[in-house]
């Protein structure tokens, strides 16, 4: 490595956060870019380790030591290279990804890992300053044809792959806009929706086309598109969410699930009028209830924040997280530990250990109040709920859509299944991403989405030159 006492020198360091009081106040990225110097010491902090872990943490096998120590040697153009010899879309893993690999970085072992997701996002803005960043069409065309249903990580990663390969590819979203996830379900204060348009426009330039406003299996019969293409990639996601249909007063207005109010809040950010029927979904001025503890409802903590809640407290089923690594926990497993994020840092009271046991309400049929119980105690506790947020994850994909429409198959889980290959039980039907992994991390979608289109290129092919699997 660039500095083999790096990492006995250096002590981590992550990019600065824009000052509470002001980030609140509007809907931008919390954290600041990176000082130049300051990435130069955190990269050399990566050690000369022998087995990089990082690479086994990361689904996408990102080459972490390579450009951690170009970045140290100012090859800035050689790093993004690479970047993107694994990860099409650095720019969104380096804002959003909870960083596996650095849960598998060897300094961590009894030290602060590298700050291996901040040099990502580094590396790949650098290289979008510079110019290196332009779009690359195939030189030649297959003249086979492809549809990728949705649009979210999964679907962009399996069209910008086969798009390299030479294929035809057409992505169809039953959405206003491209992007899915990204798009409507990550607030804006995580990732601005120019850098998805930044990405989608050299997706464009490099020969990719995009339908919006195309709900497969809906409005478009699936067997249409099964006589057009030759190919067909469901990465449609695991959109059905979890709920509290067993509990009494569920049917109250003003619970709702996490997605509607953060879709709701990511299209008045795009200036869509949001107004709704009968109310309009805020956190303006209400007790606000998130019921789970993961990255969904602290996307809504923050959102929440910035709508001027009276108050906000987030609901964990499970006990409070160790501060550090359980016995049961060992490196280079992914910690379960005790985590804040900006939402966190914001406000708000995080509850562990709640059983929500029913909800009452006003006169008029709206929430009041959420009763449970402490299950470490066994005691009641009440709260009072203006509005309450389902963020409990979700149960598999959508059947009543194009699932059904072309007959594929699920598994025990609910999820599509699919053959090593990354073909379902429909010849020439794929599924990839969420849709057929379960809920899951951008990363994987990531990777999903390059190994299913590897698949889809060899049954196209008969043979493919794209990038095996790494994970």
């Amino acid at each position: 490595m660039g500095k083999p006492t790096g990492f006995l020198e250096i002590q981590r360091q992550t990019p600065q956060a824009r000052p509470v009081d002001a980030r609140v106040r509007d809907w931008r990225e919390v954290y600041l870019p990176y000082d130049g110097a300051a990435l130069s010491d955190q990269t050399a902090r990566c050690m000369d380790c022998g087995i990089p872990f990082c690479h086994q943490g990361c689904p996408l096998g990102n080459l972490i030591p390579d450009w951690n120590d170009l970045v140290y040697r100012d090859r800035w153009r050689a790093a993004i290279d690479r970047l993107h010899a694994t990860n099409n879309f650095p720019e969104f893993t380096g804002r959003l990804c909870p960083a596996p690999c650095e849960g598998s970085c060897v300094l961590g072992i009894n030290s602060a890992p590298v700050t291996i997701k901040s040099a990502e996002a580094a590396i790949v803005e650098r290289a979008f300053d510079e110019g290196w960043i332009v779009a690359q069409p195939p030189s030649t065309r297959t003249g086979k044809r492809v549809a990728v249903v949705g649009s979210g990580p999964a679907g962009l990663a399996t069209a910008d792959q086969l798009n390299r390969a030479g294929h035809l590819v057409t992505v169809f979203e039953r959405a206003d806009r491209i992007g899915g996830l990204l798009r409507y379900g990550i607030p804006a204060f995580k990732l601005e929706k120019r850098w998805l348009e930044r990405r989608l426009t050299l997706m464009r330039d490099e020969g990719v086309t995009f339908r919006t406003g195309c709900h497969i299996g809906v409005d478009v019969d699936p067997k249409q598109l099964k006589r057009e293409f030759d190919a067909i990639v469901l990465a449609g996601g695991s959109t059905v969410p979890r709920d509290l249909t067993d509990v009494p007063g569920r049917e109250l207005r003003g619970i709702h699930f996490a997605m509607t109010y953060l879709s709701l809040q990511n299209r008045a950010c795009e200036g869509d009028n949001v107004d709704v029927p009968l109310e309009k979904i805020t956190a303006r001025g209400k007790h606000v209830i998130i019921i789970g503890g993961g990255d969904t409802g602290a996307d809504c903590l923050g959102t929440a924040h910035r709508q001027g809640a009276r108050s906000v407290r987030q609901l964990e089923l499970l006990q409070r997280p160790p501060d550090s690594r359980a016995p049961q926990n060992p490196w280079p497993t992914w910690p379960n530990i005790f985590r804040v994020s900006s939402a966190h840092e914001e406000g708000g009271e995080r509850h562990y250990a709640i059983a929500t046991e029913r909800f009452s309400g006003t006169g008029d049929g709206r929430v009041a109040r959420l009763h449970a119980k402490q299950l470490d105690t066994n005691a009641p506790i009440e709260f009072d709920a203006d509005l309450v947020l389902l963020a409990m994850g979700f149960t598999g994909p959508e059947r009543n859509g194009v699932v059904d429409g072309l007959g594929v198959s699920l598994t025990a889980r609910g999820t599509v299944a699919r053959d090593a290959n990354w073909m379902t039980n429909v010849d020439g039907v794929f599924a990839t991403g969420d849709m057929q992994r379960g809920q899951s991390l951008i990363v994987w979608a990531i990777a999903d989405g390059r190994s299913c289109a590897r698949g889809v290129d060899t049954y196209l092919m008969g043979s493919s030159s794209l990038p095996a699997p790494v994970a």
